[in-house]
């Protein structure tokens, strides 16, 4: 039977010759601390079609031991939690979206590495999940040099039970992380695993001048982008979007609000002036989101939807039968009109990847350009 040791090592090799992992001082963390304990006694896998939201709960004592390792050790993200329902406490398949997963090995230790996170930082990490992270930090840093926060009561209870038992015991705080955590302030570096609609300012000032903060800008439109930014003496920053294709789920107080059921109505019909699969685009659906931050976003290719909830803004689209494309808005604001301007500035460019994009945030707001500070601009829902 292979080892969980044998397995680590294996994990290691592999995400070094995926060019996830490039420091062996993390390789030696990744090669010594056991996932199998922050994994827990089950995950969620989604039942039927991947487009399905049902959740089924995948235990470890179901499964032989040899295999449970091998997925343990493998290079995924595993759901752990549906709409606050741990994996271990679900008693049938579960409905809803993931809030909480031990995420694939390579990604949380390029967002260790991308955040420049050396022996001797202090760090914060916002969303603990389920821990395993954070026991990496421990193992390279010292607990004492790591604090992390998680939302969630039972994910963080869980992790802090798993963390005990690999042998750490770093700071955990049980609260809404985009307060941070100004105890243990100032820090080095702030690692979000969670995505966020802007940044917020609390961290802003817990951060010292020329630290880190490494997080995902997101939004309603399910636009992602990793951005790296350097903390000023003035309580701003400045930074660029990373190459890749990073997304995180959305920090809580940043989800949108509840709506009811999808009802559309007649509008005012024109030809929309872009193509409306461009928002399939990984850096379209970006762009298209910095244009329209308050607005949902469903549908896929030809017919895209835009649903704004506080102000019942709606804007569809659809093929037209000789060609080109139609778009229906109706609602104070004119969603389509503002992504069509917004993606029009964006192909203008060369339609570049989001790694093109950088942030700016001042006292005065915060700011995505494309290119250079000076570029075109758009604000963020600050």
């Amino acid at each position: 039977m292979t080892t969980a040791e044998a397995l680590r090592r294996r994990l290691a090799a592999t995400l070094a010759e995926g060019d996830w992992l490039h420091d062996d001082t993390w390789r030696a963390a990744v090669e010594t601390e056991p996932r199998e304990l922050f994994l827990g006694p089950a995950i969620l896998k989604q039942t039927g079609l991947p487009a399905s939201t049902a959740w089924t709960a995948l235990r470890r004592t179901s499964v032989p031991a040899e295999e449970w390792l091998a997925l343990t050790y493998s290079n995924e993200t595993w759901v752990t939690q549906i709409d606050g329902v741990l994996a271990e406490d679900a008693t049938g398949p579960v409905e809803g979206s993931p809030t909480s997963s031990s995420t694939l090995p390579g990604l949380v230790v390029q967002m260790i590495e991308r955040a420049g996170t050396k022996p001797g930082d202090s760090v914060l990490e916002i969303g603990t999940g389920t821990g395993y992270s954070t026991a990496l930090l421990c193992n390279v840093l010292g607990e004492r040099n790591v604090t992390s926060v998680e939302v969630d009561q039972n994910a963080a209870e869980r992790a802090r039970r798993a963390l005990d038992a690999a042998g750490h015991s770093p700071t955990l705080i049980t609260g809404d992380g985009l307060l941070g955590a100004p105890e243990g302030a100032p820090y080095d570096r702030l690692i979000a695993t969670c995505s966020v609609r802007f940044v917020p300012y609390t961290w802003l000032r817990q951060i010292k001048p020329g630290g880190t903060i490494l997080v995902t800008l997101a939004g309603w439109s399910s636009g992602h982008g990793l951005v790296r930014l350097t903390v000023d003496d003035e309580g701003g920053a400045n930074g660029r979007f990373l190459p890749g294709y990073t997304s995180f789920m959305i920090a809580r107080p940043h989800d949108h609000p509840p709506r009811g059921r999808l009802e559309f109505l007649p509008g005012e019909q024109r030809r929309s002036r872009i193509d409306p699969t461009l928002l399939d685009n990984w850096t379209g659906r970006f762009v298209g989101q910095l244009a329209a931050p308050s607005a949902e976003r469903f549908g896929t290719g030809a017919e895209q939807i835009l649903l704004d909830v506080a102000t019942g803004s709606q804007a569809r689209t659809r093929t037209a039968e000789r060609g080109g494309w139609i778009v229906e808005q109706r609602g104070p604001l004119k969603l389509w009109d503002a992504v069509e301007d917004s993606v029009e500035v964006w192909t203008a460019a060369g339609s570049p990847h989001v790694e093109a994009f950088g942030l700016t945030i001042t006292g005065g707001g915060q700011r995505v350009w494309l290119g250079t500070p000076d570029g075109p601009s758009w604000r963020l829902p600050v």
